[in-house]
């Protein structure tokens, strides 16, 4: 068992490090976290851009349910941003209904103790929010402080963290 952070900014190559990590495993289940756009081609062909670069053998899930990463084997979570921004959206946070925040923090607490209790060898993507400018709008900023505690809370329990800039990967721990 082992888990494994990699976190980058967008387009940083962060997706293609971790698939690196992974590359020499029979066993990968692919965990996508982002349901598809209806109306968006462009996301479309994004997504289409990540299965291409896939092993034939991987297997791909599509959930933003934690408890998947107690499957065992090797699971590749591409990405924790997505998930996050799915939890907010589940829980009603961007729709400020009452209780949301206390329903994504339950749902948040889940996820890291999923990642800190799995028999699995996780490698999780997740982008660096926190390196440019503070969010125009209140949902922009909610996503921010949301996403930075979680990758502070993930790395926490990591076995090793990766920082990957303009394709470079740097061990962080």
């Amino acid at each position: 068992m082992s888990r494994v952070l990699v976190l980058g900014g967008s387009r940083s190559g962060k997706s293609a490090h971790a698939e690196s990590l992974v590359a020499d495993r029979a066993d990968v289940v692919y965990l996508a976290t982002s349901a598809p756009v209806a109306d968006d081609a462009e996301w479309a062909r994004r997504v289409a851009a990540h299965r291409a670069r896939r092993p034939v053998g991987w297997t791909t899930v599509e959930t933003t349910a934690p408890s998947d990463l107690l499957r065992g084997g090797t699971v590749l979570v591409d990405s924790v941003t997505t998930w996050v921004a799915a939890l907010m959206d589940e829980t009603g946070v961007w729709r400020e209904e009452p209780g949301a925040p206390d329903r994504l923090a339950g749902r948040v607490d889940a996820l890291v103790n999923a990642w800190a209790m799995t028999p699995a060898h996780v490698v999780a993507v997740s982008d660096e929010v926190g390196l440019g400018v503070v969010p125009e709008s209140r949902a922009g900023r909610l996503f921010r402080d949301a996403l930075g505690e979680v990758n502070q809370r993930l790395a926490g329990t990591a076995d090793e963290v990766w920082f990957v800039v303009a394709g470079l990967p740097q061990r962080l721990r």
